[in-house]
């Protein structure tokens, strides 16, 4: 009996002496860092109004947090108009911040009014426009919307993108790839 108690001894101190070893192993583990969010949305909640023939920021921007290939996709919401004859209209594009360059093919038309009759019953309306582009960045990188207004005859008297609860402008991406 005494063997039997010596060998049930053992094994209970080398069961003890296992679990003591992975109790202590896993408390020493770090936490996992949280990852990046691979998308994400932003809303302009503002107006921002257009001089003529420049390049204007708005505050909506987003920050694609990672290196890789990314969904940008955007509505544009834009106010135009004027006293005839006028020929006006707006534009959106998106520029990327990080680079100091505009995002490829990112241009759209927002909303145009021409009206070349005689008289002075003011035209306009509003219009949201949609942008969808894949860019692939290298590092973290901010993308902000810009808009321009160009007047081809006459001068607009409102010119404007802008969110509000009829219509919002949005900035979303998402990571795609690598």
């Amino acid at each position: 009996m005494p063997a039997l108690r010596t060998g049930l001894a053992a094994l209970t101190a080398a069961v003890l002496l296992g679990a003591t070893t992975v109790a202590v192993q896993t408390s020493v583990t770090a936490a996992e860092a949280v990852p990046a969010p691979a998308r994400g949305i932003a809303h302009l909640n503002t107006v921002v109004n257009l001089p003529p023939g420049v390049w204007t920021d708005t505050p909506l921007e987003v920050t694609l947090p990672l290196a890789g290939t990314y969904e940008l996709d955007a509505n544009v919401r834009g106010r135009l108009a004027g006293v005839p004859p006028v020929n006006t209209f707006i534009t959106a594009r998106l520029w990327d911040v990080t680079s100091g360059t505009a995002v490829a093919e990112s241009e759209r038309l927002v909303y145009q009014v021409i009206d070349l009759n005689p008289g002075n019953a003011q035209a306009g309306g509003n219009a949201t426009a949609p942008i969808s582009e894949l860019i692939r960045v290298n590092k973290p990188t901010t993308i902000r919307l810009q808009g321009t207004r160009s007047d081809a005859v006459g001068t607009a008297l409102v010119a404007q993108i802008y969110d509000d609860n009829a219509g919002h402008t949005s900035l979303r991406f998402d990571r795609v790839g690598p």
